[in-house]
């Protein structure tokens, strides 16, 4: 498996029969929990942004190799997108504990992702690794905001560290 190819598909999350996507969200549930313990608010939207470029690049790369503008197996832009839902998103805030802000965040990720509400449909049409990409980065960006309100509504948005 070439380089670009592992990083696309998650190292084989994509690859899974059923619910790609979906898989390769739960794969990147930990990195970004992680990421988010780890590291400081600037260093994880660095991660993030990061995360996007080599998600371009790689996609890109991968996507003529799978035969399609955005083959399934793809899935490093559900976890750009992912991270992007928790950009932002202090460590100490939380819906029943940590467990509950990512179920929280993988499901309205998940959702928006699938519903694709403007200007996310229309990016799909942007070139190479960008229509993959881009689509998701805006869908983590409608996520990011509905997660924003649940812990706003829940009284448990954080101020930060």
């Amino acid at each position: 498996m070439s380089g670009a190819l592992a990083i696309a598909t998650l190292f084989g999350a994509g690859r899974s029969p059923i619910a790609p996507g979906t898989a390769g969200t739960l794969a990147a549930l930990p990195l970004a929990f992680a990421a988010g313990r780890c590291l400081p608010p600037w260093g994880f939207a660095l991660a993030t942004a990061l995360l996007a470029a080599l998600g371009v690049w790689s996609a890109g790369v991968a996507a003529p190799v799978l035969g399609s503008k955005d083959p399934g197996p793809i899935v490093v832009d559900e976890a750009a997108g992912l991270f992007v839902t928790l950009l932002g998103i202090p460590p100490g805030s939380t819906l029943a504990g940590a467990a509950g802000t990512l179920a929280a965040a993988f499901v309205l990720f998940r959702a928006m992702d699938v519903i694709k509400p403007a200007p996310a449909r229309q990016a799909e049409g942007l070139p190479g690794g960008w229509g993959i990409v881009v689509d998701d980065l805006i869908a983590g960006v409608y996520a990011n905001l509905g997660l924003r309100l649940l812990l706003f509504l829940s009284g448990r948005l954080a101020t930060g560290d």
